[in-house]
C-alpha cells in the first residue's frame, strides 16, 4: 500500500523543504493556511503520534520550535498555531503537524465548548478517570 506522507516525507513527491534532519522532513503545505504554513512529518512511516519513538518525539518538537522561529523572524505573523490531527481527522494516513503562522482577524476558526454548566464537577469526573487508567 503507497502512502502519501512516506512520498513527501522522502521526497518521493516534489516538495518545498524548509528543514530537514534524519527523523523529519518539514516543508510548506500545498494549500495552505497563511503564507510560509508547514507541514512536519517523520520520515518514518508512522499513524498517529502515539506510535512516534523519543527519538522521533523530539526531533518533531525540535522541528516546530526552529520552524515557529523562522516563521516569526521572516512573517512576523501576531502568533503561531501548532495543532496534529490523529484518528479519521487526519487527511493524510501518516502523521503530520502543522505549524501555521498567524494573524490577528485571518479566519482561523477553533470551536470553543459550550457547556460550561457544572465544570468543575466535571473536570474532576473526567481527571479521575484519566487517572484510573
Amino acid at each position: 500500500m503507497s502512502c502519501l506522507g512516506c512520498e513527501l516525507a522522502n521526497k518521493v513527491l516534489p516538495i518545498h523543504t524548509v528543514y530537514e534532519d534524519e527523523w523529519v522532513q518539514c516543508f510548506l503545505d500545498i494549500d495552505p493556511f497563511n503564507e510560509g504554513h508547514t507541514l512536519i512529518l517523520p520520515k518514518r512511516h508512522v499513524k498517529e503520534l502515539t506510535e512516534l519513538t523519543k527519538e522521533e518525539t523530539h526531533a518533531v518538537m525540535e522541528a516546530a520550535k526552529y520552524i515557529s522561529k523562522k516563521l516569526e523572524s521572516c512573517f512576523n505573523p501576531d502568533g503561531i498555531t501548532i495543532n496534529q490531527n490523529g484518528g479519521k481527522f487526519s487527511d493524510l494516513t501518516h502523521f503530520h503537524m502543522h505549524v501555521i503562522p498567524r494573524y490577528e482577524n485571518d479566519g482561523f476558526t477553533w470551536s470553543e465548548s459550550s457547556i460550561i454548566d457544572n465544570a468543575h464537577e466535571r473536570l474532576a469526573e473526567t481527571a479521575g478517570r484519566l487517572l484510573r487508567v
